[in-house]
């Protein structure tokens, strides 16, 4: 039986105190996204359920920003757009990450990724607990 929205198994548990977990928010905090989707994917590869597609969502947020780094909004667009409806799923908490104040940011990024440039300085950070 698999897990619902909010709810973590034991498997999850484990994910949430993965080293790789906190050095992907701190990578994305540093935005060195490429290197927090890597960090991030160690996890996804062994992940099941549910926490598979909140780490998926993740990878994906970081490789939004990865791409507005480059200036390769099509490609941002996409992603942030498959980001946000996964992440959307998840209660603030789920597996430690406090990622509310991250996806707020990045809704309002998607919409004005279509119609400028962001200066990295306004890139949002992901709490963990």
């Amino acid at each position: 039986m698999s897990e619902g929205p909010g709810e973590v198994s034991e498997s999850s548990s484990v994910l949430a105190t993965s080293s790789s977990l906190l050095r992907g928010v701190e990578r994305f905090n540093a935005h060195e996204f490429w290197h927090a989707h890597e960090e991030w994917e160690r996890i996804w590869l062994v992940a099941e359920g549910e926490a598979k597609m909140f780490v998926q969502g993740l990878i994906q947020l970081a490789a939004a920003y990865h791409h507005v780094q480059r200036g390769t909004h099509r490609g941002a667009l996409r992603l942030f757009d498959a980001s946000l409806r996964k992440l959307s799923r998840f209660p603030d908490g789920y597996l430690g990450v406090d990622r509310v104040a991250a996806v707020e940011t990045a809704e309002l990024h998607r919409t004005r990724v279509a119609k400028e440039k962001i200066d990295a300085g306004e890139f949002p950070k992901i709490r963990y607990n």
